[in-house]
């Protein structure tokens, strides 16, 4: 355990504290059982050990970050780790990639349940089923989930814009669009970094090396379908080569409206497991599908629509600059997913909340399409201030 505190420690002298995640603020750290889930490389373990430094400094005692992927684990059981750091007084216990580890769920639980005094947080992959796992940690746990930077922390990150500015809610968005953007512009100059944004902006890592990005968000695709989906699902190696196969087939023809039975041949896979492939790529964060409104087993029914998760993926995968269009409509519904419900609707491209139409377009896109709907909006790329129902695309990269 000696070991696990020293590199514990050595990470929180190495965390850099200037610039923090969306949802650090969001979480309420007193909870005794808190879940941290996402994409990997969102930032959860630097969200983590950021709490921690501010809480407690650089070398407390009665708390623990270890990351569950550590060869210790290969001789070591969690449960027995968490008695000896209970035994010495610890306090909270901090467990990063917990899905690196088998019987993560039933250990977590018997710890909840055996030290009540114990605070356990835990991060792992966005494809992480929390609420079906075999222990039923559903009861116990607060779930949280980390996207990637919305355009707002992008614009923070880069230090074009102050770290007091706050996000606006989409109501506020519509409502009050022109006079958010007029004082935004006075700070800003939004559309040069917004294409930076859409390039290379959605995984904090872009900042280690910009040139070699595109390469590394592969890299990232590849260790996702390769490592954690097995470590989350059943799922063998004929599977992987066939899922990254349709990743790759999806990337060229996105936005993509599927006929399953012709994208079945194209994949060599039956219907039913195409259907399951897609719904494991949607889980990992690499594409987004979207569905009519629906419940129950509707929903099990095939996508009208199938994007690529976010615009970074998008540049990573075409040997040219992917299509306006495209890049367009992913970034709306990519920041619009985090609070929002977006589904299909015939009228315009997206309908969201069961509320509102919106029709995303360049700034010379005219009202034709939506002028006869309530609610309706159109959501324009290239323009820095918007007039009535007609609001810069850019803005909604501000609702977290």
């Amino acid at each position: 355990m000696k070991q696990l505190f020293s590199a514990f420690y050595r990470k929180l002298e190495e965390t850099d504290m200037r610039f923090e995640r969306y949802l650090k603020s969001q979480i309420d750290w007193n909870n005794r059982l808190i879940g941290i889930t996402g994409a990997r490389g969102t930032g959860k373990t630097t969200m983590l050990l950021q709490h921690i430094k501010e809480q407690y400094g650089t070398n407390p005692e009665n708390v623990l970050f270890v990351s569950l992927d550590n060869i210790y684990f290969t001789t070591h059981k969690l449960y027995a780790l968490a008695d000896d750091f209970h035994s010495l007084g610890g306090q909270e216990l901090y467990l990063d990639e917990v899905h690196k580890y088998p019987t993560w769920a039933q250990e977590i639980k018997n710890i909840y349940d055996d030290y009540p005094k114990l605070k356990i947080v835990f991060t792992g992959s966005s494809m992480l089923q929390i609420f079906k796992a075999d222990a039923d940690l559903s009861r116990r746990v607060r779930h949280y989930q980390l996207f990637g930077l919305s355009f707002r922390e992008f614009l923070i990150y880069e230090g074009l814009l102050k770290n007091s500015q706050q996000s606006f809610s989409l109501e506020d968005i519509l409502e009050n669009h022109v006079s958010i953007t007029q004082r935004l512009n006075k700070e800003i100059n939004a559309l040069p970094a917004f294409q930076k944004y859409l390039k290379y902006g959605y995984y904090p890592y872009y900042q280690e090396d910009i040139a070699g990005y595109g390469e590394r968000v592969l890299q990232t695709f590849n260790t996702v379908i390769e490592s954690d989906l097995p470590n989350v699902e059943s799922i063998d190696f004929y599977s992987i080569n066939r899922i990254k196969k349709l990743f790759y087939i999806l990337s060229e023809m996105v936005p993509f409206t599927p006929n399953i039975s012709q994208l079945s041949q194209m994949v060599d896979v039956t219907r039913v497991s195409l259907m399951n492939y897609l719904q494991l790529l949607e889980k990992s964060h690499c594409v987004l599908l979207l569905k009519q409104k629906a419940t129950g087993m509707r929903q099990m029914v095939k996508p009208e629509k199938i994007y690529l998760q976010n615009t970074n993926y998008s540049y990573a995968l075409s040997a040219e600059n992917p299509e306006i269009g495209n890049l367009r409509e992913t970034f709306f519904f990519n920041q619009l997913q985090q609070k929002h419900k977006v589904t299909y609707t015939e009228h315009t491209d997206f309908y969201v909340d069961g509320k509102y139409y919106f029709e995303i377009g360049g700034k010379s896109k005219s009202t034709k399409q939506i002028k006869d709907l309530n609610n309706a909006f159109l959501v324009l790329d290239g323009i820095t201030v918007g007039f009535r129902n007609e609001i810069p695309l850019w803005l909604f990269g501000f609702l977290y």
